[in-house]
């Protein structure tokens, strides 16, 4: 058992810099997934209003939620104005171009496993606690023999760096995660609200032009 407390509070530090190294992996792939959809978002609505006479031109170099949001809003004028039945005729007709792209929408998972990479970030302040107690605890398990020549005191001191140097990481490592979380967040909540909008846009499009249509030819 001492043995094994000694492994783990020797190697407390590098733990959390391995864990620190993989966290930061998961918070890029989580970028790149989320880019990933929204360009899946901005192509989509991109096909759906093409056919729209006074479409929003944006430089295509701008970021991708204002151009989210201005085809949102070309969408929207469109149902605002019923006397556009040129444009509300081509939105009912490429209605098909939203229903069989809608993996851009599904948000569950990545939705969970970013509220696991944010929420663990508090774990490392308390990983750094622990590598320290273990190191504490390992120098007070020292064998009886021992005693002659290393009091428990003494030994304790002889590991102090060790056990500082834990905490030191822990609290480093979720502090710098902090700030990457602070860095991305933004981007990941704004995604979700255009996914948000989304939807409630292509309910309306259904309602308003597919579903009225159906109700009047019957």
């Amino acid at each position: 058992m001492n043995d094994l407390i000694n492994q783990f509070s020797g190697l407390s530090t590098q733990i959390i810099g391995g864990l620190f190294a993989a966290h930061l992996f998961l918070f890029l792939v989580l970028r790149i997934w989320s880019r990933r959809d929204l360009h899946g978002i901005v192509g989509t609505l991109d096909d759906f209003t093409r056919g729209l006479k006074h479409r929003s031109v944006l430089d295509r170099r701008g970021h991708l939620t204002e151009q989210v949001d201005a085809f949102l809003s070309d969408v929207n004028d469109v149902l605002r104005h019923s006397d556009q039945s040129a444009e509300r005729e081509s939105l009912k007709q490429r209605i098909n171009v939203l229903d069989e792209k809608r993996s851009y929408l599904h948000s569950i998972f990545f939705e969970t496993i970013y509220n696991m990479a944010r929420n663990m970030i508090d774990a490392y302040p308390l990983l750094g606690v622990l590598g320290t107690i273990l190191a504490i605890g390992a120098a007070l398990q020292q064998p009886a023999d021992a005693a002659a020549t290393v009091t428990g005191v003494e030994a304790i001191v002889g590991r102090f760096g060790e056990a500082i140097w834990s905490t030191f990481a822990g609290l480093v490592c979720g502090i710098f995660l902090m700030f990457v979380n602070s860095l991305v967040e933004p981007a990941f909540l704004r995604l979700s609200e255009n996914r948000f909008q989304v939807r409630e846009m292509v309910s309306r499009v259904k309602h308003e032009l597919v579903l009225s249509s159906d109700k009047e030819t019957a």
